[in-house]
């Protein structure tokens, strides 16, 4: 059985004790995660809103929402359920509409997300996150490296950071995804996508 409390699902076992809470950071409708009328209806015709559980660096179970391209939505749903199975922290997963599409803004409470039509950082052509093609994980931790810059310390030390060898990374690689961190000019830790 399932009951509701506010933002918290707990879910009941058959001897009456509660077995485990799910602590929910996001519910939103498609039409509140997706639309906005700026956007290309044609674009926007083709994301579609996921529900992903993950444990949270809280260490408890949360549920939040992704808005990716339709042909993607699979393979997030299965890279979720790995990253819920090997619990490998997420810190949220939350439409950007939340922050008022700023990326910066989403980056800076270390969300994750995917959608947000926009153009690449710093020029005029579209990024893959504009067609919902590109998901930043846990983007704080995993920053964008290049030319003796970086918007933040990449530590791969620190529990949540995305490495080659990390179970997140190989798993969006077996998908046919391509990760940011094997970008040769500069590196994006957070960056994975399909095309």
């Amino acid at each position: 059985m399932v009951y509701f409390f506010g933002l918290i699902v707990f879910f009941c076992v058959q001897s009456g004790v509660f077995s485990q809470s799910l602590i929910i950071d996001c519910h939103y409708s498609e039409q509140e995660a997706i639309y906005k009328s700026s956007f290309p209806k044609e674009v926007v015709d083709k994301q579609t809103l996921v529900t992903v559980q993950y444990y949270s660096f809280d260490k408890k179970l949360h549920q939040g929402q992704v808005v990716v391209h339709k042909d993607l939505a699979n393979d997030i749903i299965e890279i979720f359920q790995i990253i819920k199975e090997s619990q490998f922290p997420i810190q949220s997963v939350i439409p950007i509409v939340r922050y008022k599409w700023s990326d910066a803004a989403s980056i800076k409470v270390n969300n994750t997300s995917a959608f947000n039509y926009r153009t690449i950082s710093g020029t005029k052509k579209m990024s893959d996150h504009a067609y919902g093609r590109a998901i930043d994980v846990n983007p704080f931790l995993n920053p964008w490296v290049g030319k003796g810059k970086s918007t933040r310390s990449y530590n791969p030390q620190v529990e949540g950071t995305l490495t080659a060898n990390c179970i997140v990374v190989k798993e969006f690689k077996k998908r046919g995804w391509k990760w940011g961190g094997d970008w040769k000019s500069s590196k994006d830790y957070q960056h994975f996508s399909k095309k």
